[in-house]
């Protein structure tokens, strides 16, 4: 189901909850949600009102999703700007180029554990989705 997305200030400053297997729902809302907005490339579970570790990311033609994910190493650091679409104005962040995240997917009645190498843009908006899950407001 598509979501409104939240701008709520203090729902969002509050860390994510872990992501268990009965959060299918809250994954399917996440997916449908990103695939309705034009300009979104990533949204986190608090951005359409769960208070839930997981994450939606545009990878090329799909959307990818991650649940409880964790950067596990970063390199090559960079200042940037960024948006967000629960925030009014853009914000000065530090960003890795190449991160290693450990993450949970659902696979039928069970979460898998994985690991992805990532870099560039694609680095960039998982590593903006993850700081919505620590409540981080960027």
């Amino acid at each position: 189901m598509i979501k409104e997305i939240v701008k709520d200030r203090e729902f969002l400053s509050k860390p994510a909850e872990e992501a268990t297997v009965a959060d299918a729902e809250v994954v399917q809302d996440l997916r449908d949600t990103l695939e309705s907005l034009d300009d979104a490339v990533c949204l986190a579970a608090n951005q359409i009102g769960s208070t839930k570790a997981v994450i939606a990311y545009r990878d090329g033609d799909r959307v990818a999703v991650m649940l409880n994910p964790k950067i596990k190493r970063g390199a090559q650091p960079y200042k940037t700007q960024e948006s967000c679409l629960s925030l009014e104005e853009p914000s000065e962040v530090r960003r890795f180029q190449m991160v290693t995240v450990s993450y949970q997917v659902l696979s039928g009645e069970n979460l898998v554990s994985r690991t992805k190498r990532l870099n560039g843009w694609t680095a960039e908006v998982v590593q903006h989705a993850i700081d919505h899950c620590a409540g981080k407001l960027v």
